[in-house]
């Protein structure tokens, strides 16, 4: 999964700005720098909120909207490499919790999440398929992870949000960027039914059916692993709201299940997730 990009709803629920504002802001000061999808959405990132946070720093300090403007940016080239930096990102995160700031708490978060640990890994599997790296190392490293990924994940099932059932399907065993997702996920207040890697075919449509979530997501890495139970899962879509992630999903896999294709960052896509249950 790539780095968590934003839609404007999202920029705007964690910086606490309007749409409306932070489209004037990138229109008449160049404030923001989204991207685009390849449906032409744009596509906010973590520097983006920075920035805005910036932004209304330097106009509650009484400063015209112009000048602010320029000095949000000016601040962000000055240190590129700040959204990475610890220390920073420690002082950040206490700003905000110590501030009851809770959607900024979540986006220094996510911004670890999506800058460190998932390109980390991303990295480490293309150097351990180059063979650079051993596959006792690349083991090591994700058991690691893993297991750390995992104890932030304890009690996500409990609370009255939305259900989401995440597994992956069989022979599928790289569940990293799918533990990922459901963090993503449960910061946004859904319950988490995770049944892990490797799950056979049969199981994953009985435990669906037995906890009816709001949305089935299955992981792969290979697109071969979709199209053997394509049969299967396609029977289960007409029941089931079913979306696919990892590497092996694609839009024709997507299209032939009849299911969401999950193709973006683990933050963007659960808050896509979000916005469609709700």
């Amino acid at each position: 999964m790539e780095p968590a990009l934003l839609r404007i709803g999202e920029l705007s629920r964690r910086a606490g700005v309007s749409p409306e504002l932070l489209r004037a802001w990138e229109r008449r000061y160049g404030l923001l720098q989204p991207t685009r999808s390849a449906g032409g959405l744009r596509l906010y990132s973590p520097d983006d909120v920075e920035r805005v946070r910036r932004m209304q720093h330097y106009l509650s300090d009484g400063l015209a909207a112009a000048e602010a403007a320029t000095l949000a940016a000016e601040s962000r080239d000055e240190s590129p490499e700040s959204a990475l930096d610890p220390s920073s990102a420690r002082r950040d995160l206490g700003a905000a919790l110590e501030a009851f700031d809770e959607p900024y708490a979540q986006a220094v978060l996510d911004s670890l999440l999506s800058e460190v640990v998932l390109p980390y890994l991303h990295d480490l599997g293309e150097r351990w398929d180059r063979g650079e790296i051993t596959i006792a190392q690349e083991h090591f490293a994700s058991a690691v992870l893993r297991g750390r990924l995992l104890g932030l994940a304890r009690g996500w099932g409990r609370g009255l949000g939305p259900q989401a059932m995440l597994a992956c399907l069989p022979g599928e065993q790289h569940d990293l960027g799918l533990i990922a997702f459901g963090l993503a996920l449960r910061a946004r207040g859904w319950r988490i039914a995770y049944l892990g890697g490797d799950l056979p075919i049969e199981s994953v449509i009985s435990a669906a059916r037995a906890v009816d979530p709001a949305f089935v997501v299955l992981s792969a890495v290979d697109t071969e692993t979709f199209t053997r139970s394509t049969k299967e899962l396609k029977s289960l879509a007409r029941t089931q709201s079913i979306c696919l992630g990892g590497a092996g999903a694609t839009e024709a896999v997507a299209r032939a299940i009849g299911a969401t294709l999950l193709d973006g960052g683990p933050v963007e896509e659960a808050q896509r997730l979000t916005e469609l249950a709700t």
